[in-house]
């Protein structure tokens, strides 16, 4: 791994790092990335392009070998009959080396700086790029080895920004740097003071041995698994293959498709019986997805470590994520009526993943735990949602999940609209403590959302024609976007507009007193920060909320909750209903970070 010297004013804290590849100066990748990143699929796409077209790429470029289209032979044959052994092998040295200095010059150029402040990332010959990922903003820093690099012993970094494609990419690096320089990040993105422990540096082999180490790793990997850091904690949850392979047979996209078969089937038998023949596609569509279902979720693994909740999936691609704490901005823990006899339960987060929602790898970032029980489900929402008190778990599981049950202590759908909610009404209802919003909802698909107060944007109530008829509303809490939507309607009017305010104020109160997003400062300096007071500016204007009196609207119209106050209030906000006639509130809301 070769450096570019430059000027270091921009280097991070040397207690805080640990790898020589995050001092603060530009390096260089792995030598292998032009190849790992394209080039290997660049050469199986020029060898099918010349086994199919070879007569005329002669006859295009050598047209005095012409006579070579009517050689019924071999080509090497035809090579040989000729002798033209040299010049054959000039040309196929010419096309490496044409290769190569392509590859070395996008390798020269292609370069990366981990600062006190920030992960960049140049790359481009032509056209040059320079990506940067503000530290403060760091989501997660995720580690995947694909099988092909792994043989290599080379991974790749992609750290997650808090924007839409606002992810850097450190593709690829040895997979000892590529730990090394992920435990650096999230250091330097929590906070923390780190002593001044040193590695033991190894003694010095010969290349030959080195290599051969690295490629008889590589396929230990590959059949072991991805080897964890040092003193990492066992995953406390393990999936059994058999229950894997039968949430998949028993999800929704399999009865779908086995529908949609018959369908076709009766359609062919009574009407023509080449729509048959147009199934054949989508079957071999939906069995790639469904294999690839399959081995995405294969040695899965989670485990807490002192930088957040490390996730690890994936057969030949195996994919290793870190989500630090304060990163979870909502969690949903659902159940289909298929999984409902074996007790199995699935949890999805909203996260902030750099990557849009079209992205097909957006999914498998977002669900936490594919298939697991309800022990599963608890272990690892402990792990999710650390600040939960002990007395509110009961709310998650006896009441939420399973419920509802005797003094159930969610508001549900009143009785005078549940021809509105015939299956759900009993279960269709919130819960609000001082840490979470609680949303509980159907029983086809059992759903429990979980928002934590501190991570949560804004809150809408909503109000048809028929809801206005029957006093009642719908109340959404807003998150970044993500699988976990908490709509949930068809609450009574008076209760949800309860709701709004409480909501509000306890969002202020949660937000004032986190500090999830410095998960690693150390007691002292948390001290200091609660002690300092911040100078409040004369010319800052007051923020108001409002609330609405009459949902008389038709439409949805969110409301935006308040910006943390500099300082926490003694007494409850001042009700909006006492706000003057016509005044309009100003709209916040808070940075989704």
């Amino acid at each position: 791994m070769s450096s570019i010297p430059t000027g270091s004013e921009a280097a991070p804290p040397p207690e805080l790092v640990r790898s020589h590849l995050s001092d603060g100066e530009w390096h260089r990748l792995h030598p292998l990335t032009p190849f790992l990143r394209g080039g290997f699929a660049l050469v199986v796409v020029a060898g099918i392009v010349i086994t199919n077209f070879r007569d005329r790429l002669i006859e295009l470029f050598v047209p005095e070998l012409r006579e070579y289209a009517e050689y019924p032979g071999d080509p090497l044959d035809w090579v040989l009959a000729n002798n033209l052994i040299l010049v054959a092998l000039l040309a196929v040295l010419g096309i490496v080396l044409v290769l190569i200095g392509v590859f070395y010059i996008s390798w020269r150029f292609h370069t990366f700086r981990i600062t006190g402040d920030d992960v960049e990332v140049r790359s481009g010959v032509l056209f040059r790029t320079h990506r940067r990922a503000p530290l403060d903003r760091v989501q997660g820093v995720n580690l995947t080895r694909p099988m092909v690099a792994r043989l290599f012993g080379a991974a790749k970094l992609e750290v997650v920004g808090a924007g839409a494609d606002g992810n850097v990419k450190l593709e690829y690096l040895s997979t000892g740097n590529a730990e090394a320089v992920r435990a650096d990040i999230l250091r330097l993105a929590s906070g923390a003071q780190l002593g001044s422990a040193q590695a033991q540096a190894e003694g010095p082999r010969s290349r030959v041995s080195a290599a051969a180490s690295v490629v008889s790793a590589g396929i230990t990997g590959i059949i072991e698994g991805a080897e964890g850091p040092v003193a990492e904690p066992e995953s406390v949850v393990h999936i059994p293959l058999g229950r894997l392979i039968g949430s998949r047979l028993l999800s929704g996209a399999t009865v779908g498709l086995l529908f949609a078969i018959g369908a076709i089937v009766v359609g062919s038998i009574v009407g023509t019986p080449w729509i048959l023949f147009g199934m054949v596609p989508a079957v071999l569509g939906f069995g790639a997805y469904w294999v690839s279902s399959i081995t995405k979720s294969l040695r899965y693994s989670i485990a807490p470590t002192s930088s957040g909740v490390r996730i690890t999936f994936g057969l030949f691609t195996t994919t290793t994520e870190i989500l630090p704490p304060g990163r979870i901005h909502a969690v949903e823990v659902s159940q289909s009526v298929l999984w409902r006899r074996f007790g199995w339960w699935t949890i999805t987060v909203n996260r902030l993943s750099g990557r849009s929602a079209t992205d097909p790898d957006a999914d498998q970032f977002a669900t936490v735990l594919p298939v697991g029980t309800r022990a599963d489900v608890e272990r690892v929402l402990r792990l999710m949602l650390p600040g939960m008190p002990d007395d509110q778990w009961p709310v998650v599981f006896e009441h939420g999940l399973l419920g509802p049950a005797a003094h159930d202590p969610y508001t549900n759908t009143p009785q005078r609209a549940r021809w509105l909610r015939p299956l759900s009404w009993r279960r269709n209802g919130f819960d609000l403590s001082a840490h979470a919003l609680f949303v509980r909802r159907g029983f086809i698909w059992r759903k429990l959302g979980i928002f934590p107060l501190a991570r949560l944007q804004s809150v809408g109530l909503t109000q048809g024609p028929i809801d206005r008829s029957l006093g009642v509303a719908n109340l959404h809490p807003h998150t970044i976007t993500g699988p976990v939507s908490g709509i949930l309607g068809i609450i009574d009017r008076e209760a949800a507009l309860a709701a709004f305010e409480r909501v509000a104020a306890s969002v202020v109160a949660a937000v004032a007193g986190d500090r999830s997003h410095r998960w690693a400062e150390t007691t002292a300096d948390a001290d200091t920060e609660e002690g300092a007071e911040e100078p409040v500016s004369e010319a800052a204007p007051a923020t108001h909320r409002t609330a609405p009196d009459d949902l008389s609207g038709s439409s949805a119209s969110p409301f935006l909750l308040p910006p943390p106050p500099v300082e926490t209030p003694s007494t409850p906000p001042p009700s909006p209903r006492t706000l003057p006639d016509g005044e309009v509130a100003p709209e916040t809301r808070r940075d989704p970070s």
